[in-house]
């Protein structure tokens, strides 16, 4: 008998266009999962603009505890215009704050590739 793993995804889509960029971002996980014999549960959860028209808290108790207990969390844009002249402590980025601490993720990292075409006009150095 095999045992297949299962990865709980907390999936909070944010704001934007993240709820489109993480829908899509599951769909590729789901079929990595068929081709590599995995499992994945998803769960969805509010965070920024988004959990604060819903609840008054860019970071509901909900999601923290869904992101605490979930194997990864896959995070959509968060912001926007739309509270762009919210006060301090209710702006949607005061969830991704609070989720960082909450998390430990220090750091945003982000790959870049520069092509050899424009190595000499890149600031970025291997």
């Amino acid at each position: 008998m095999t045992n297949i793993r299962t990865y709980r995804l907390a999936v909070l889509p944010g704001d934007g266009i993240g709820p489109e960029v993480t829908r899509e971002a599951v769909r590729v996980l789901e079929a990595a999962a068929g081709r590599f014999g995995f499992r994945l549960e998803t769960a969805t959860h509010p965070v920024g603009g988004a959990a604060l028209d819903a609840t008054g808290d860019p970071l509901p108790p909900a999601t923290q505890a869904a992101c605490r207990t979930a194997d990864a969390v896959l995070l959509g844009a968060v912001g926007g215009a739309a509270w762009d002249e919210a006060p301090p402590g209710r702006r949607p980025e005061d969830g991704l704050l609070r989720l960082r601490r909450l998390l430990g993720a220090f750091a945003n990292l982000r790959p870049v590739t520069v092509p050899a075409a424009l190595a000499g006009a890149s600031p970025l150095r291997p």
